[in-house]
């Protein structure tokens, strides 16, 4: 029983060092259970395969600050995806939100899409001033939080929350409106 830790150990030592054939032995000793272990917390092949990799990354970060009390790797491992798979469906959760519902078909025609544009563009205009702006920065030119805080003497904070609250607004005009 010695040897699996001595081994996890002397392996943990060598990435703390920066041995990427440490790394590989690695994922080819982990990455199977690691996988097994995913999939009961992710549902897609994709978000699997993320988990997988960003849990072996995060054991190449910090390899040189791990303490294994068990003395193997394994288990610091499957807490390491867990706590990744956690913010992986917070994440997925947060961007559902932004989703339209299925039940809105798209646009028959042009001059249909035209149409529904002019309202959302109607609905962007009567925000206030200061959250019309901000749609525009961050939603429509694509500048981040930061850069648009920046570009309006606001926190990064303030330009969050006005975001979310315009986007809010602007999804119940979608899906609750007669449009």
């Amino acid at each position: 029983m010695d040897q699996p830790t001595d081994a996890d150990a002397a392996l943990a030592r060598r990435m703390a060092l920066g041995d990427t054939a440490a790394l590989a032995d690695a994922f080819d000793r982990f990455a199977p259970t690691l996988t097994r272990y995913a999939w009961a917390l992710a549902g897609s092949k994709q978000d699997v395969e993320e988990l997988v990799q960003d849990t072996m990354l995060t054991l190449w970060q910090k390899a040189a600050s791990i303490d294994l009390p068990t003395g193997t790797l394994l288990p610091w491992l499957l807490v390491v995806c867990r706590n990744h798979a956690k913010n992986q469906a917070r994440r997925i959760a947060k961007n559902a939100g932004d989703e339209l519902p299925p039940e809105l078909a798209a646009p028959a025609s042009e001059d249909d899409a035209r149409e529904r544009l002019r309202w959302v563009r109607d609905e962007i205009t009567a925000l206030p001033e200061i959250d019309r702006k901000i749609c525009e920065l961050c939603l429509l030119q694509g500048h981040t939080y930061s850069e648009a805080a920046t570009m309006l003497g606001l926190s990064v904070g303030a330009v969050t929350q006005r975001v979310s609250r315009s986007r809010a607004r602007l999804r119940k005009a979608v899906t609750h409106d007669e449009h």
